[in-house]
């Protein structure tokens, strides 16, 4: 059964080195290794995000999430594993 993790957290405070990178890629190894991991991927900081509304037919972009919250999503994993408890036993290993 195939299970999406959103991961949301406060507006990220690492400065993307791989020191501080290394929970995440062990995560995703362990994923992979297992052969569960089906995507996932991390998503650009809100500040360069862009919201897309349709009005009267015609797209709108602009600056920035939808909403002002404190955590914002960061990105996502999809996991092919055989149940709920699994899912939770995986959600369980990620590190945010």
């Amino acid at each position: 059964m195939k299970y999406a993790f959103l991961i949301y957290s406060e507006v990220r405070q690492g400065d993307g080195t791989p020191q501080d990178m290394a929970p995440w890629m062990a995560f995703g190894d362990e994923a992979m290794n297992q052969g569960v991991m089906l995507a996932g991927e991390a998503l650009v900081p809100a500040a360069e995000a862009k919201t897309l509304r349709v009005r009267s037919g015609k797209p709108q972009v602009a600056d920035g999430p939808f909403a002002e919250t404190r955590e914002q999503l960061g990105g996502f994993y999809i996991l092919d594993v055989p149940d709920l408890d699994a899912a939770i036993e995986w959600a369980a290993k990620i590190p945010a």
